[in-house]
């Protein structure tokens, strides 16, 4: 039985944060974030939208960035302390991991960005401004009733390596992992949690590093039925992915759906609690269908092979992308 090999460094990583995708038209994408997803629009500049979900009381978890190729900036989360950020700097270095200090901005005050041991772009803050929360303004929601954002899944060369990183550098736990049925067994894929749910972060065996998407938190499946329906309302319907459907692993209900730029984001919902520490992780093999889709249908190639470039921590290019360590997945894997 695989165990979370966490040691409990002395940092206090507390959840996703807050992720931030380039777009290449920013009134297009409000169209298809605001007016159609119902995220709450908290502000926006020249360059930048500042988007929340109905019940966060930070100012914002989707940043959307004008630029000339879309793709993603970086992943960020919160730390309990601003003594957190100098200790995360310290591992970084002493890792050899490239650091890079943000002075303070819309959203939160200063942070760090490191590379992680793949070349994800990874910030991490402690002060985030506030904003009202929304949860009860009922006359306000609108579309897919966006209501957190939950979680992010990465593709990575080398699956085990960047789960050793989180475990035992950051303390994120494992919940649930998929490994196939090699002697000795191989880890495909990582769920990985730091609040009490079933993942902040996802790791999965594939081209990287890439951003594969950003999960955001739904009330229930209605929502994700109603998001099918107001995109199709609106013929959007490209827009829908995969999905609706259940996963085996996380047991939530899902749908994946495409911006106008093709970044990927995921609505979601049914998860469990994961608070107890002595609770075993989830093991789901490679060969079993049901682990990414519970009712067994399959997923499109598309989805396994597109996923969204990285920029470099000077944000002047994309981190350059290896092939997975690990051999094609089965024909019959969903």
């Amino acid at each position: 039985m695989r165990t979370d090999g966490s040691i409990r460094p002395d940092l206090d990583v507390l959840r996703a944060g807050h992720v931030e995708y380039l777009v290449t038209d920013l009134e297009r994408a409000r169209e298809f974030y605001v007016g159609l997803l119902g995220f709450f629009e908290s502000g926006a500049d020249d360059d930048r939208i500042y988007l929340r979900g109905l019940e966060e009381r930070q100012f914002a978890s989707l940043i959307l960035r004008r630029r000339d190729q879309p793709g993603a900036s970086h992943l960020a989360f919160r730390v309990a302390s601003p003594e957190d950020l100098e200790r995360l700097e310290r591992m970084a270095l002493g890792l050899g991991l490239p650091t890079r200090w943000i002075e303070e901005g819309a959203a939160h005050g200063p942070a760090l960005r490191i590379r992680d041991p793949s070349g994800l772009p990874l910030e991490f803050y402690h002060e985030a401004r506030g904003a009202p929360r929304l949860l009860q303004e009922f006359h306000l929601h609108c579309g897919a009733h966006v209501m957190r954002l939950d979680h992010f899944n990465c593709q990575v060369p080398d699956v085990q390596a960047e789960h050793e990183f989180y475990t035992r550098h950051l303390g994120f736990r494992l919940t649930e992992y998929t490994e196939s049925e090699d002697d000795p067994p191989r880890l495909w894929a990582s769920w990985l949690t730091r609040k009490h749910t079933v993942h902040d972060l996802a790791l999965m065996n594939g081209v990287g590093p890439r951003l594969h998407h950003a999960g955001f938190a739904v009330p229930d499946a209605h929502a994700i039925l109603r998001a099918c329906d107001v995109l199709a309302g609106a013929q959007r319907g490209e827009a829908i992915e995969r999905g609706p459907g259940r996963h085996g692993l996380s047991n939530a209900m899902f749908v994946y759906l495409r911006d106008p730029d093709g970044n990927r984001l995921e609505l979601y919902t049914g998860d469990y609690l994961t608070a107890d520490p002595d609770a075993e992780p989830i093991r789901w093999s490679l060969e079993d269908p049901r682990r990414q889709t519970f009712w067994g249908h399959f997923a499109p190639d598309c989805w396994f092979s597109e996923a969204a470039m990285v920029q470099d921590l000077d944000e002047t290019g994309f981190v350059p992308t290896r092939e997975g360590l690990l051999r094609a997945r089965p024909q019959h894997v969903t």
